[in-house]
């Protein structure tokens, strides 16, 4: 389907605008840290949801809101104060390849971030660069952070890193739940992250609408095609190119679009 671009423009502004309505949380895991109003419980019950997102929606929410109950739903407090006794309450919990070890290492060494940093956020913001026109110096940097602060290597296929290739889907998503302003009642904007170096999710429902609109060409979903799709959407909204993710989001899953 090839639109000319005011027209194509337009059509993904309608369908963002369209599928970004507060009613998209009662199905999606940003639902989780919608349960929390403190914004630091809002960024790791956030970062955990979005770890978790892989497979159906509904098994992440469960198993998301699993970890929250077994952090007593405070998430933050749970992080900060966390003995080594108290990761125990992690036993026996899975979701597909994501093992108790792994929420273990994450929990360890998201409690030393915060004996460093303000918060995550304040961690992605100074690991940007002044030059930086998307998010990957900060996602590269924040993996190696977990990896060397108690994240196990075997956990570290969770956390891309679009330094090596990595489209980093998970953190991409995660960065736009942050960042993005909370215009719809939607995503948080709790980041001083600017949104215009956010980049879209890309995933298999994404990826199809986006090639099949033309926005992307590059068959394979690594960075490089997160960089193509970076540079279309920003030619229709430089300022806010994330919301799009609402228009491809909504033809792919409730369009079923081919």
């Amino acid at each position: 389907m090839n639109l000319p671009q005011d027209e194509l423009r337009d059509f993904l502004i309608d369908k963002a605008n369209q599928y970004a309505q507060h009613s998209f949380i009662q199905d999606d895991p940003i639902q989780i840290p919608h349960s929390y109003s403190n914004t630091k419980d809002i960024e790791i019950s956030g970062l955990i949801a979005a770890t978790l997102s892989w497979g159906g929606r509904k098994t992440i929410i469960a198993k998301s809101k699993n970890l929250m109950e077994r952090m007593d739903n405070s998430p933050a407090d749970f992080i900060r104060n966390a003995t080594a006794s108290d990761l125990q309450s992690f036993d026996g919990f899975v979701h597909r390849t994501f093992k108790a070890d792994d929420i273990k290492g994450l929990a360890a060494s998201l409690q030393k971030l915060y004996n460093e940093y303000e918060s995550i956020g304040d961690f992605f913001k100074q690991s940007l660069k002044p030059a930086d026109i998307n998010m990957a110096s900060a996602f590269s940097a924040f993996k190696s952070f977990l990896l060397s602060h108690g994240l196990p290597q075997r956990a570290s296929k969770h956390f891309g890193d679009p330094l090596k290739g990595s489209a980093c889907k998970r953190l991409v998503m995660y960065s736009r739940w942050m960042a993005r302003p909370n215009t719809e009642g939607i995503d948080f904007g709790i980041w001083d992250v600017s949104p215009s170096l956010l980049s879209i999710p890309l995933d298999v429902h994404s990826g199809r609408v986006a090639r099949s609109l033309g926005l992307l060409t590059r068959n394979q979903s690594d960075w490089k095609a997160v960089l193509e799709l970076d540079s279309s959407v920003r030619s229709i909204a430089p300022d806010d190119p994330s919301k799009l993710d609402y228009a491809l989001f909504g033809l792919g899953v409730y369009e079923e679009w081919k």
